[in-house]
């Protein structure tokens, strides 16, 4: 498994409120994402930076999303070029599951 943070910087402050009427919109998408396991949306405390964090089941499923058309959309939706970060997962607890689940 592979997490990915993806972090960009809004043109200017949003509140929570904002944040999450937009991110519902774009929530369903992620729904039918082969390989994806879970994404988190997240906002900064001061509403200056948004993202996601997402919980890929493999580094190759991920980067059939983070294409240049992908960052395109970001650009054009939160104005300004995302950055990536990517890392092994080895190990995750799911207490809502109650899982623990290794790769």
């Amino acid at each position: 498994m592979i997490t990915v943070i993806v972090e960009f910087k809004l043109p200017q402050p949003i509140s929570r409120e904002q944040a999450r009427t937009t991110f519902l919109g774009t929530a369903p998408k992620y729904q039918v994402m082969t390989g994806l396991i879970r994404k988190y949306y997240f906002l900064s405390q001061d509403g200056a930076k948004a993202g996601g964090v997402y919980l890929w089941k493999s580094r190759a499923e991920a980067d059939l999303i983070y294409t240049e058309d992908w960052k395109k959309f970001v650009r054009e939706k939160y104005g300004s070029e995302p950055s990536l970060t990517y890392l092994d997962c080895p190990v995750v607890v799911d207490n809502l599951t109650h899982e623990i689940i290794a790769d």
